[in-house]
């Protein structure tokens, strides 16, 4: 990569789509917690 190059930034549908990607691991690992803290007290 040459000091001309622009920078590399990904393009918005990548970027929103790994922002979703986050958010849906962030819920997935919260829901995750909830259901074995609910096992757990049974």
């Amino acid at each position: 990569m040459l000091w001309s190059d622009p920078p590399e930034e990904p393009p918005e549908e990548l970027r929103e789509a790994q922002a979703m990607l986050r958010r849906a691991g962030l819920v997935l690992a919260v829901g995750m917690v909830v259901l074995f803290v609910i096992l757990g007290l049974r």
